[in-house]
């Protein structure tokens, strides 16, 4: 673990016996792990909803957000269809993560592949403060490619 870092405690219930875990002392990610009694197969185009096993019991002020793994993206266009995916902290049920198959092969899960990245992350809550106007910026309305120029 980073010394700069945060740390905080989350109660979890494992029925895989595969924590997370981080990679490397500085990784923001921890990989997920399919969690299945035999090995499932997604079509291309094809989603499923793949159990991991955990729950957990994340304190006031936290989320955590699953993510797509660049690796099965990048090498056969498996991904998050809910990307990121939110854990709120008043969840109890099992972590589930959706996975699509847009690539052109079937892709075949195993039990214990890693199939998502977790990173635990605080929030804020919001109060919002209706306006009549919004205060100017150099950037303005400018979206979708604007600062690219």
């Amino acid at each position: 673990m980073n010394s700069t870092t945060d740390t905080v405690t989350i109660a979890v219930t494992d029925a895989s016996g595969r924590l997370p875990r981080y990679a490397t002392p500085q990784s923001a990610g921890m990989d997920v792990h399919a969690f299945l009694p035999e090995p499932l197969t997604i079509v291309p185009g094809g989603r499923a909803l793949i159990p991991t096993g955990l729950r957990v019991a994340l304190p006031n002020g936290y989320e955590m957000q699953l993510r797509p793994r660049s690796g099965l993206a990048l090498r056969h266009g498996i991904t998050l269809l809910n990307s990121p995916g939110t854990i709120d902290a008043d969840y109890r049920g099992e972590i589930g993560v959706i996975l699509a198959n847009l690539g052109s092969e079937p892709f075949i899960v195993n039990d214990g592949d890693r199939i998502a990245q977790m990173v635990v992350a605080r929030y804020s809550f919001v109060t919002w403060q209706p306006a009549d106007t919004l205060p100017d910026t150099s950037r303005g309305a400018g979206g979708f490619g604007h600062t690219g120029r």
